[in-house]
């Protein structure tokens, strides 16, 4: 009898100690930092940062030039640039608080990354995109990969997600033939789009985008609309 109590405690330890152990390394997984996020900004007082909230409009009036040209033309996108002028940035749902974005272009892929503080629980999120355009010249934009730290989560994410989205769907109806809502479905649900984009009364279309290390360029073309 003596001998069955001692064999159950050893077994409840061991399990007890596997299940700590599994707790430990998660929640490492999950405070993991990787090391290409350094959370890049500007201070309030950098005299820099005026010229930083440039980049933004720098780059509509060179897209608004550009498709009123009526010429292909190409569109060159730093990400350092991008990354000074959305440091301000922040949002808060469900009680948790988005901080500290940053974009990094790699080669082939578009990396989203920022803190997410939980209750005063602070992990890092790491979303890789890969856009491309087919054959056909519809472009999507995959969801590669999702990580919370160095935990990878791609199809738990994709499918709450979904859900969220499609519950929005319900509530608030939206314009499926808006160019946000044909991303977002290509996000979610890979599917391609064509890209075509109307900036004040003339039609561009994407005709292809390559991805390096810190840098985007967008090559566009007059849409056939406009021809």
């Amino acid at each position: 009898m003596k001998r069955r109590t001692k064999d159950r405690l050893r077994k409840l330890v061991r399990w007890l100690l596997i299940d700590l152990t599994v707790a430990v390394v998660v929640f490492g997984l999950l405070l993991y930092r990787p090391s290409r996020y350094s959370a890049y900004g500007l201070g309030p007082g950098d005299p820099n940062r005026e010229q930083a909230h440039r980049y933004v409009p720098y780059l509509s009036s060179e897209i608004y030039n550009g498709a009123q040209s009526g010429k292909p033309f190409e569109l060159l996108v730093i990400d350092k640039g991008l990354n000074e002028s959305i440091t301000p940035w922040s949002a808060e749902s469900e009680g948790i608080r988005l901080t500290s974005p940053e974009i990094l272009f790699e080669p082939g892929s578009i990396v989203l990354m920022g803190t997410a503080d939980v209750r005063g629980a602070e992990f890092i999120v790491t979303i890789a995109l890969k856009p491309a355009i087919d054959e056909k010249g519809l472009l999507n934009v995959a969801v590669t990969a999702v990580r919370i730290g160095a935990m990878n989560i791609t199809p738990l994410a994709k499918i709450v997600a979904r859900h969220m989205y499609e519950e929005r769907l319900e509530v608030m109806p939206i314009d499926t033939r808006d160019w946000r809502a044909k991303v977002i479905a290509s996000l979610l649900n890979n599917e391609p789009f064509d890209p075509v984009f109307e900036i004040d009364g003339r039609k561009v279309r994407v005709e292809n985008i390559t991805v390096a290390r810190g840098k985007l360029v967008l090559a566009f073309v007059p849409s056939l609309e406009d021809v």
